[in-house]
């Protein structure tokens, strides 16, 4: 049994920041940084992916001495999935190219038996089936999905452009959503950040969450929409996966019932750590976040 498994693909990332001409080349992925980010908060957790034999035995370790089970991961003979990430002058912005990946997971590729209290469903190029995701749903208490993976096209030299999202029903097996204002406005084809939640809660989506960058998170739940603020790191040195561990963050408190502002808290703060170092690696504990987090939530959100 489960708190959280996250599913979607494990990856190699090469991240270009401003400052360098060559790249950092770390463990990268949703699900590697949302699994850390749970396990650091002491959930009990598991990643389901599919990787290459090229894959670095270090990640593989890593992800091990950070309580990640890791039996839903199968080594294939096949390309891990490759990105390459390059960030703007302040890292606001970045492109993002794929360099390969292997294929969508299938129903095969899932652990049977499996019984988690959460499934996050994290794909980050459409590995992620429709059929996967419902089946799934057996096996959790709550479905959380980040579409990030299942609104990316990819160009002729692999570069990202956002389209539609293909399959909307994928919707209705959600009980969380999780995305940026870009990704929300290619699944739901709205401009409009509160016009687009509303349409995702019509699918019976119980918990939106946006996420903002710098200025935070906004929560939609039970017709109420709350504005959360970001947690300020020390320093910025790579954003990579910062919206990933937030929901790490969150559904880490969320399974054991906790007030859901106080969730978004944890998430936010877990975030603020993950951006002072390079990719999922960082270094901080439970006491830590929760200290950003009770700062935030007593100055900034209770009311």
């Amino acid at each position: 049994m489960f708190d959280i498994v996250s599913v979607g693909h494990l990856c190699i990332d090469s991240i270009f920041l401003p400052e360098r001409q060559t790249p950092f080349i770390v463990l990268g992925g949703a699900t590697a940084y949302v699994s850390i980010a749970a396990a650091r908060l002491e959930a009990r957790v598991a990643a389901i992916s599919k990787v290459g034999r090229d894959f670095p035995k270090a990640y593989w370790w890593w992800l091990e001495q950070e309580k990640v089970n890791l039996n839903g991961v199968k080594i294939e003979d096949v390309e891990t999935t490759r990105f390459e990430l390059k960030y703007n002058a302040d890292r606001s912005d970045r492109t993002l190219a794929l360099k390969g990946k292997p294929p969508p997971l299938a129903i095969d590729d899932l652990p049977n038996p499996l019984r988690t209290q959460a499934v996050h469903l994290a794909p980050i190029a459409g590995e992620v089936t429709y059929e996967v995701a419902e089946n799934l749903k057996k096996c959790a208490d709550i479905v959380s999905l980040d579409p990030q993976g299942l609104v990316r096209d990819f160009g002729e030299n692999g570069d990202v452009i956002y389209s539609r999202l293909g399959v909307t029903s994928i919707l209705d097996l959600v009980n969380i959503y999780k995305s940026s204002k870009n990704e929300i406005e290619a699944v739901t084809g709205l401009s409009d950040v509160h016009s687009a939640i509303k349409a995702v809660h019509d699918h019976g989506v119980e918990v939106v969450l946006i996420t903002l960058g710098a200025k935070g998170v906004m929560l939609s739940f039970e017709e109420s929409v709350h504005e959360i603020p970001a947690c300020k790191p020390e320093r910025l040195v790579d954003p990579t996966g910062a919206g990933d561990t937030f929901i790490g963050g969150f559904l880490s408190e969320y399974v054991n019932g906790e007030n859901i502002l106080r969730c978004a808290s944890v998430g936010v703060a877990a975030a603020s750590f993950v951006v002072e170092g390079m990719g999922p690696t960082f270094l901080w504990d439970k006491a830590q976040v929760y200290q950003r987090a009770r700062e935030l939530y007593e100055k900034e959100i209770k009311r």
